[in-house]
């Protein structure tokens, strides 16, 4: 190709870059002036964290202004590895500068022609936070010019092998598309965010699903070597898809001692020493024994891939066992109707943010609620039926919600509005009695609110609650024995007792995070944790509509106290059970029906890897 004659104003570009090799013979630092594009002249670093550059002429960053809009907004100086997902030659090109004129549009954009140049390029793609909204990531492109080909291709070349040390980051992924998710856009979000995965040269086997269970059935099938190709299995729907994904991977591999089941909790209860049932609404703690607990039964046995389930890079050596090596991480690019795992774990519900927390391999690991049905109806047999979910299950209010709405699906997301005020205005009641494991908090001082005799109101500060953020000080806490994930019944603490409460409920619900949405922006619970091991039970008791809907305005509000009132008892627990009084028996998980008479459930401590990294603030 013909060069271009070098104008004046861009000397000093032809062979100015160097760099200094440190002791080892490693490249740790390049530096050279570029033209960086709408910017100007100036002087790009590259070290071992990754990019910086400098205003060789500081009337390029101090901003101008043409036809009254200023255009220095935001204006970066450098760029981590982490957060640069890809690098792509740029050809022979334009490249402009932001030195621009004050006067009229016509003298505007004549120093715009005057300031434009063509050399070899070369683009540098990561992000940046929105100003207003920290969690929301925005896609940035840093296109840098030089007059030499060699140059260019020698920055290109060391910062491609720069990211390739970017170890976490996935290269091959196993993607579902749900097509009718959420108001349908499944399909035309997965379009908009693959462009992405292109450029950062990742691959993707896309599944496009044609009905309900397919990407179950696809799961539970795939083969294990197939499976171990894959990086990451990723899910563009909602949180029922999600949940959708999670169980056909985890049913058909993971195998963990069953909670209790409600007889069991009850005659556990009644051999301590109660042998009535208490009165409505009144809850009987009783002192626990690791000898006698439920809970670790004396044929419950470590299973053979503990190793592979509490976050250590050490699996197993069978190569054929489904979880030998590190489990796959999953992904969630929301399409749905309510993205609660997705807001609570990115910060953001936005397909980009959460494309982005993929590519650049993100990692934390989430909490998973075992349930058990053991009966469906009251005269049917005992048969332990087991599912997974991420964010929540609820009974009552939340189950009459979700079954009501399968009648109205072509409303799309508003028939959640509708459905909820036609059941609000029911204002049915169901009787039931609820069985709970409380533990001592880990620290008492930090959550003083976590234990109670009688009635365990909410009575702390905004200020004293402990929220979830990225790099969570209480998800990351070791444990007792060390480790940081645990996920099998004897890693509960041994200081345990066990609550019975019986009587009419609105609703019952058990969160495993604090399932933050549009509708509830603080979510169920402001302070609970992604990976803490613990349930959040709510038991909202019968009371007057007003009474009721007074709680729910506080959880429709930011900074609304929906657990400070008489009618609502809260606990956080690591496993409780639930008997059904009447017939009625739907439960809401993840937001799937799910009918069960009986049912028990127990936490897993960061069971599920995920590609993201906590909401910044």
């Amino acid at each position: 190709m013909e060069e271009k004659h070098e104008d004046s104003s861009f000397s000093g570009l032809d062979d100015d870059s160097g760099s200094n090799v440190d002791p080892d013979g490693g490249l740790s630092v390049m530096s050279g002036c570029f033209f960086l594009d709408h910017v100007g002249e100036v002087l790009l670093s590259r070290n071992q964290d990754g990019l910086s550059w400098k205003c060789l002429d500081s009337s390029d960053c101090e901003g101008t202004t043409c036809l009254g809009i200023r255009n220095s907004e935001n204006f970066k100086t450098e760029i981590k590895f982490s957060d640069i997902y890809a690098v792509e030659f740029a050809n022979y090109g334009l490249v402009h500068s932001s030195k621009l004129g004050l006067g009229h549009a016509k003298e505007c954009f004549r120093e715009r022609l005057l300031n434009t140049q063509e050399m070899y390029r070369f683009t540098v793609h990561g992000y940046q936070c929105s100003p207003k909204e920290p969690c929301l990531w925005k896609l940035a492109a840093f296109t840098f010019g030089h007059m030499n080909l060699q140059t260019c291709q020698s920055w290109l070349d060391q910062l491609n092998y720069s990211l390739i040390k970017e170890v976490e980051r996935p290269r091959n992924l196993l993607v579902f598309v749900h097509p009718k998710s959420g108001k349908g856009t499944g399909t035309k979000i997965w379009e908009t965010v693959s462009m992405i995965f292109i450029r950062a040269k990742v691959n993707t086997k896309v599944i496009v699903t044609e009905r309900a269970g397919h990407a179950f059935d696809v799961m539970a099938s795939i083969q294990n070597k197939e499976l171990h190709s894959y990086d990451g299995i990723i899910a563009v729907g909602g949180d029922g898809f999600f949940n959708e994904v999670l169980n056909g991977y985890l049913l058909s591999r993971l195998e963990v001692p069953l909670p209790p089941s409600p007889s069991d909790s009850s005659n556990y209860v009644q051999s301590r020493g109660s042998s009535s049932v208490p009165e409505s609404g009144d809850a009987v703690h009783e002192t626990d024994q690791k000898e006698h607990s439920p809970l670790l039964p004396d044929s419950v046995q470590e299973v053979v891939n503990c190793r592979a389930f509490n976050g250590s890079s050490e699996g197993i050596e069978d190569p054929d066992h489904p979880f030998s090596g590190e489990r796959p991480r999953f992904g969630l690019i929301p399409a749905g109707s309510t993205d609660a795992i997705v807001i609570c774990t990115t910060g953001a519900r936005d397909p980009i943010t959460s494309a982005l927390h993929i590519i650049l391999g993100r990692k934390l690991f989430l909490d998973a609620m075992q349930v058990v049905r053991w009966k469906t109806a009251s005269t049917s047999t005992i048969e332990p039926y087991i599912r997974y979910a991420a964010s929540f299950a609820g009974y009552g209010f939340y189950g009459d919600v979700i079954s009501e709405s399968e009648k109205y699906r072509w409303m799309g997301p508003k028939r959640y509005d509708y459905v909820g005020t036609k059941v609000f205005l029911k204002h049915r009641s169901y009787e039931a009695e609820v069985m709970f494991e409380e533990s001592e908090p880990e620290n008492a001082k930090a959550s003083p609110h976590t234990r109670s005799k009688t009635w365990p109101f909410r009575n702390t500060t905004r200020s004293e609650k402990i929220l979830c953020r990225a790099k969570c000080s209480i998800c990351n806490c070791k444990a007792e024995d060390g480790n940081i994930m645990r996920t099998t019944p004897n890693s509960w603490l041994e200081k345990a007792r066990w609550c019975r409460t019986r009587g009419r409920f609105l609703s019952i619900g058990a969160a495993v995070m604090s399932n933050r949405n549009e509708r509830a922006p603080d979510g169920l619970v402001v302070d609970a944790h992604l990976s803490d091991g613990f349930l959040h039970l709510i038991l909202i008791k019968d009371c007057s509509r007003p009474k009721y809907l007074w709680h729910l305005t506080e959880l429709a509000k930011k900074g609304g106290e929906p657990l400070n009132f008489e009618f609502v008892e809260y606990h956080k627990t690591r496993a409780f059970t639930f008997t059904s009084i009447g017939e009625e028996s739907v439960w809401n998980l993840d937001g799937e029906i799910f009918e069960a008479h009986h049912l028990s459930a127990q936490v897993l401590r960061g069971l599920i890897p995920l590609f993201a990294s906590g909401p910044e603030v």
